[in-house]
């Protein structure tokens, strides 16, 4: 079952939300190239919000997304978004059923 999470991230001003946006750019990057386990890894803008970024990932299992923190690329990340931001929440996610390249039920 695919293991995912949604992360809504608060920049301190519009100017620190376009370099937390970099930020993550530079993450991606190593993301794509060297996480096969991480399958959707997006980041979002919110219309009308613009100092607000909302994260969406989803991994193939626990596993998969444990592997992703461990990276390089990913804990350069972790360590440099706190200069960007007023705050962050995020939300574990299970799948239960759905369509995309987790779904293993095939919807009910």
């Amino acid at each position: 079952m695919g293991f995912g999470l949604v992360v809504r991230f608060v920049a301190r001003d519009v100017t620190a939300a376009h370099a937390f946006d970099e930020l993550t750019r530079e993450a991606l990057e190593g993301i794509r190239a060297k996480e096969p386990g991480t399958l959707i890894y997006v980041n979002h803008a919110v219309p009308d919000e613009p100092r607000v970024r909302v994260f969406y990932e989803l991994y193939a299992d626990r596993e998969a997304f444990e592997e992703h923190e461990r990276q390089p690329h990913v804990r350069r990340f972790l360590s440099e978004r706190g200069q960007y931001l007023e705050s962050f929440e995020v939300t574990f996610l299970d799948e239960i059923d759905g369509k995309g390249p987790a779904a293993h039920g095939g919807g009910r």
